[in-house]
């Protein structure tokens, strides 16, 4: 049983959403047929795949549908957390009765997923402090929003954590956890406290963005950054069992 995660699908199977990725060029061509033929060879049906965000252009839940049917075909669970273009994620309750036909799915809000002796917790994240295009007037609220979702997700993960022996707690958000600078913040504070030995994001895409987010050992956490470009498509092993 093993668990993988990928961030950034940007997917636009509706007909109704024109979204082409291809313009983009590299792993944007073709991506969704990329991803696909990858994960049915590696992804197997008792395995976990952690989605991180960005999953779709939809605008609304119903545009949606397509592309979260088409995940739901795939291999495994998927847990999938909310990232800065998912409009259509309007409220969990709505996406839940909407999929509550797609039993592979499972949705990550204010609360923590286990699976085997992984347990998965995090939040959608923010622009921190001290990164180069954040303001206080506009982000600091948010930011701090973020934070204390963060903390309830953490809270939930150390109680699922009191019944399991030698658990794998692993973090994962769509934004970077730190500023370019990689500076601490309350989302690294949050994430040291939580015994998570690995954090894994998205959102940075190309390769001057790359090196914008941690990457590596920081005070014994390793993130990683695996938005779908960054990966050319593979979705990234974080636990084995």
């Amino acid at each position: 049983m093993n668990v993988w995660a990928i961030g950034d699908l940007h997917l636009s199977l509706d007909p109704r959403i024109e979204k082409p990725m291809d313009i983009f060029g590299g792993s944007w061509v073709g991506h969704d047929k990329k991803l696909k033929e990858i994960w049915l060879r590696m992804v197997e049906p008792e395995d976990l795949v952690v989605l991180a965000g960005d999953i779709s252009w939809a605008l609304r839940l119903e545009e949606a549908l397509e592309d979260l049917k088409w995940i739901d075909a795939l291999p495994g669970t998927k847990l999938i957390l909310k990232g800065n273009h998912d409009l259509w994620w309007s409220g969990i309750s709505k996406v839940k009765n909407a999929c509550k036909d797609m039993p592979t799915l499972r949705f990550l809000q204010h609360d923590a997923f286990i699976w085997g002796r992984c347990i998965v917790f995090g939040s959608r994240g923010w622009t921190c402090p001290g990164a180069k295009d954040y303001h206080e007037d506009e982000d600091g609220a948010i930011y701090r929003r973020e934070v204390l979702r963060l903390e309830m997700s953490a809270k939930e993960a150390a109680r699922l954590a009191e019944g399991v022996d030698d658990p794998c707690i692993v973090g994962v958000m769509h934004y970077p956890p730190m500023n370019e600078k990689f500076e601490p913040n309350g989302f690294t504070q949050i994430l040291e406290q939580s015994g998570a030995k690995q954090v894994v994001y998205g959102h940075l895409h190309g390769q001057n963005a790359f090196k914008n987010g941690p990457q590596g050992i920081f005070n014994g956490i390793e993130y990683s950054l695996i938005s779908l470009d960054k990966l050319a498509c593979c979705p990234k092993l974080i636990y084995r069992e």
